[in-house]
């Protein structure tokens, strides 16, 4: 949780219990080399302190992780994405966005992979249940695994 790890196959990456958090996979598939992370809030201004773990916001996950896949080989040009997680985990019976932590997760994982040109190949997001990852760095393959929801690769 809040945080991002990267590896060369035959490695496979995994992220428990992503509820309203956002799991983003990145690929390079001719030097299978994968990155993970899992991320809780959608921006690092929400962090009251200057010393803040990147690995928890969107923004500043997303950099960090591409900049450890770039020293391990990786051109950032042939990354591609794959997202799970962002769900509601509870009923709100506001429509106040604050609230909705899960959707602006998510949004801010598009924006964010959209700026640096980075192409989602496939996601599983939103709904209201939780979701354990797993990344496998030889082939690109994200399992998501739930209760109740089954196990699903993309």
């Amino acid at each position: 949780m809040a945080e991002y790890k990267v590896a060369k196959s035959p490695a496979i990456l995994v992220s428990l219990g992503l509820g309203s958090c956002v799991g983003v996979a990145l690929y390079e598939p001719t030097k299978k080399i994968g990155g993970l992370a899992h991320v809780m809030l959608p921006d690092s201004s929400l962090s009251g302190k200057k010393d803040f773990n990147p690995g928890k916001f969107a923004d500043t996950a997303i950099d960090m992780m591409i900049q450890d896949m770039v020293k391990i080989g990786v051109d950032p040009k042939r990354l591609t994405g794959k997202i799970a997680g962002g769900a509601q985990m509870f009923q709100i019976k506001s429509d106040s966005s604050i609230m909705q932590i899960g959707r602006r997760n998510v949004e801010a994982v598009k924006s964010k992979l959209a700026l640096l040109n980075i192409k989602i190949l496939s996601e599983d997001v939103e709904g209201n249940y939780g979701r354990t990852i797993e990344f496998n760095c030889e082939t690109g393959e994200l399992t998501i695994r739930t209760i109740g929801h089954g196990i699903k690769k993309i």
